[in-house]
């Protein structure tokens, strides 16, 4: 017999924002329904016990627990009784008995109890076999085998998607939605990542100097529901300043997700390692440390830029600056920057001029690798506001 918490009504709760046009019709609605609780309506579980009609769902990550009874029917003391529960799944077989040790004699109408737990880590089709040998008064050794199939449903549907910043920071959003025919709490979903990455999570905003959930307190997911959940990943110093290290697909951690159904039954799901392709920066990376968001017009400003070598052999690097029609270069062009081992970088402060209005592209950088006579162009590197000098700039 499986053993099942006992199972409360379930309503599904219909709220709304004050502002918005039923008020408070909703809340008022719920307060009158005869199968809510009085003061907690909004929390699903109603006053009446609805008691199982069968087997009932199993979804992945929860705990199967059983009990086995095995009952002398007969009026003969049995000896040597050997009571052992597998549970074959499509890829393993697991002994799941308490104890491997057989009982020396079972008197008439006496039974044996054992119960057992098993967390389900396998969708499909999953077969709790109950073996039982035991030995007869006349010695004669009997065996007989009983068979109880199930299946192992998926509970939550995860989608993932990832978006890279121009900088180092990788931002993933992941959606969960509800498959299974009853609301769930969200007890805990976060990120754990890799040992190349950082993790900030983006899901609570701050108010009053207090870190509120954007999900707010009512942290449930009624069936078929979705929710986004957002993470901002950056790379470790010290892998970040290793240029060759973070090209190609990068493993950014796993998701762990825990829930609670009607009455506090507990399920856990981690998925696989998330993976990602990261962007290809070429031979040299062109990034930018510092810039200003507003300048004036025909005033110098500053930059700083940062030039990274991604390839696997040392560049000597020359440094050209053309001018646009709106934004000029100051300084020298073709001044060479010098030798660039492979993963190393380093920094070049410039100095531009604007003689337009309006928000201009930076462009017209050159580099150009004199060992292999190779020219990397970098342009629309970024974009700055340009205004009139007779306007005050905000700091």
């Amino acid at each position: 017999m499986r053993l099942t918490k006992p199972t409360l009504f379930t309503n599904i709760p219909v709220t709304c924002e004050e502002k918005d046009l039923p008020g408070d019709l909703f809340n008022q609605l719920m307060r009158d329904d005869p199968s809510t609780v009085n003061g907690a309506e909004v929390l699903m579980l109603g006053e009446m016990l609805t008691l199982p009609q069968n087997f009932g769902n199993i979804f992945l990550g929860e705990t199967f627990s059983s009990y086995i009874s095995v009952h002398n029917d007969s009026n003969q003391v049995v000896k040597d009784i050997l009571v052992k529960a597998d549970l074959q799944t499509s890829s393993q077989r697991l002994n799941l008995s308490a104890s491997n040790a057989a009982v020396a004699e079972l008197k008439p109408d006496c039974c044996i109890d054992d119960v057992i737990h098993h967390e389900v880590k396998e969708i499909g089709t999953h077969i709790l076999v109950c073996a039982v040998s035991y030995t007869t008064q006349a010695g004669e050794k009997m065996y007989f085998r009983k068979f109880f199939k199930f299946q192992v449903l998926k509970p939550l549907d995860v989608k993932t998607k990832f978006y890279n910043a121009e900088t180092d920071e990788v931002f993933l959003e992941a959606q969960i939605q509800n498959i299974t025919t009853s609301p769930m709490f969200m007890e805990k979903v976060s990120l754990e990542p890799s040992i190349m990455y950082n993790v900030t999570e983006l899901n609570s905003v701050s108010q009053a100097g207090e870190c509120v959930s954007t999900f707010r307190s009512r942290a449930y997911l009624q069936p078929m529901d979705t929710r986004q959940y957002l993470y901002c990943l950056k790379p470790k110093k010290e892998f970040a300043e290793k240029a060759g290290i973070i090209k190609g697909v990068t493993v950014i951690g796993k998701l762990d997700i825990v829930w609670k159904t009607n009455l506090g039954e507990r399920g856990r799901l981690q998925t696989s390692q998330l993976q990602r392709m990261a962007p290809g920066y070429g031979d040299v990376r062109l990034s930018l440390e510092a810039i200003p968001d507003t300048v004036n017009l025909e005033e110098p400003f500053h930059i700083t830029c940062k030039i990274t070598n991604c390839s696997e052999r040392t560049m000597d690097l020359v440094l050209e600056m053309c001018n646009t029609n709106s934004i000029h270069w100051c300084g020298i062009s073709g001044r060479q920057l010098g030798k660039l081992h492979p993963s190393s970088s380093l920094c070049l402060a410039l100095t531009l001029l604007s003689s337009v209005q309006g928000l201009q592209s930076i462009s017209g950088l050159r580099l150009t690798d004199t060992f292999l006579k190779r020219t990397y162009e970098y342009d629309d590197i970024a974009q700055v506001c340009v205004v009139s000098s007779a306007i005050k700039v905000e700091s």
